[in-house]
């Protein structure tokens, strides 16, 4: 087991969002100890994600250099970039488990890129989705 925990969209921008409160608190130290241990991990889905709400949709948006300089340090990170066989496969998953085409794209990304379990709001806490374990850390 390698220990690796792919980063949903909602943790990164949680992370930072200035306004939200107990929510980026608890993101920001999982961030961090994802950087210390070297075990995080994501996918360009959540990087375009990060961007678009960070720039537009929360309260205080960020100016967009400084989201692109985020996006710039997580490039440390494996990053997984769906292909044609993972769209394939997040298809098959949103209709085997009833998931949106979106989510079944971060969990076919996520096993793709042999992480554990994806840290999320956004899927049920213990759910297990094709071997992987979905956490909610709220």
């Amino acid at each position: 087991m390698n220990g690796r925990v792919f980063v949903d969209t909602n943790i990164l921008i949680y992370a930072h969002d200035n306004e939200a409160g107990l929510k980026q608190e608890r993101a920001s130290q999982i961030l961090g100890e994802l950087w210390q241990a070297k075990k995080g991990v994501m996918s360009t889905q959540v990087l375009q994600e990060f961007y678009v709400n960070v720039t537009r949709k929360i309260p205080t948006p960020l100016k967009r250099a400084t989201a692109r300089d985020i996006i710039r340090q997580y490039s440390a990170w494996p990053i997984v970039e769906p292909d044609v066989d993972m769209i394939v496969l997040a298809s098959e998953m949103e209709e085997r488990h009833t998931l949106s085409f979106w989510d079944a794209l971060i969990i076919a990304a996520a096993c793709r890129i042999g992480a554990e379990k994806i840290i999320t709001e956004d899927l049920n806490h213990g759910q297990n989705i094709d071997g992987m374990t979905i956490e909610n850390p709220f």
